[in-house]
């Protein structure tokens, strides 16, 4: 499996190899080795989620209290999907910037999103899954969000899909009202808390 850093830090896509033969498909999208190359400790698992979705709809962008935040290793087993990863952790180089990535049932490719960084994706055809492994477990107190639509971000979302969001999503605040609420992760923390993953393994 090939693995690559995204332009916002602490964020990787992966590649897995995918066998077709007369009989289907099998592929592996994640492989330990791998992820342990890139991110320099195991994945950790609290949860797996499983979302399905129609066209047009936004999740997202969504992220948890660091430390222990919410780290995701994500793919897309049907359909396709535009994956965004938002730097939203306060004093961090590359805070307010982004990255995307086109996750689909063809080539499997998947992304992780360290703790701290906030995450959204749309869906580009009916009934399209999302498949999440999750380092934490859901914590109602601890999870918040921005807008997806925020004209600040400028998010790449298709023009030619009518965006459909849950109330929440749609009245999150932008990432201005969450910095001036003092939502949002910071960056020196979010950084103390990689360094004693890698350490302690």
């Amino acid at each position: 499996m090939q693995f690559r850093p995204l332009r916002v830090p602490d964020a990787y896509e992966f590649s897995p190899r995918a066998f077709p033969d007369d009989r289907g498909l099998f592929v592996a999208p994640f492989q330990e080795d791998a992820f342990r190359a890139a991110v320099g400790h195991p994945l950790r698992l609290g949860q797996s989620n499983h979302s399905v979705s129609r066209r047009g709809t936004i999740r997202g962008i969504h992220f948890a209290d660091t430390p222990p935040g919410q780290a995701k290793y994500v793919y897309c087993p049907r359909g396709s999907l535009l994956d965004v990863v938002v730097d939203l952790r306060v004093g961090s180089p590359t805070f307010g910037q982004w990255d995307a990535v086109k996750l689909d049932a063809r080539e499997f490719h998947a992304m992780y999103l360290a703790e701290g960084l906030g995450h959204g994706f749309v869906a580009l055809e009916d009934d399209t899954v999302m498949s999440y492994y999750c380092s934490e477990p859901y914590n109602p107190a601890g999870e918040h969000g921005i807008t997806p639509l925020d004209p600040a971000l400028g998010l790449p979302w298709p023009q030619d899909l009518e965006p459909v969001l849950s109330a929440k999503d749609r009245e999150a605040p932008t990432l201005a009202e969450a910095l001036e609420q003092g939502l949002l992760p910071v960056y020196a923390d979010c950084v103390a808390y990689y360094d004693k993953l890698r350490s302690a393994n």
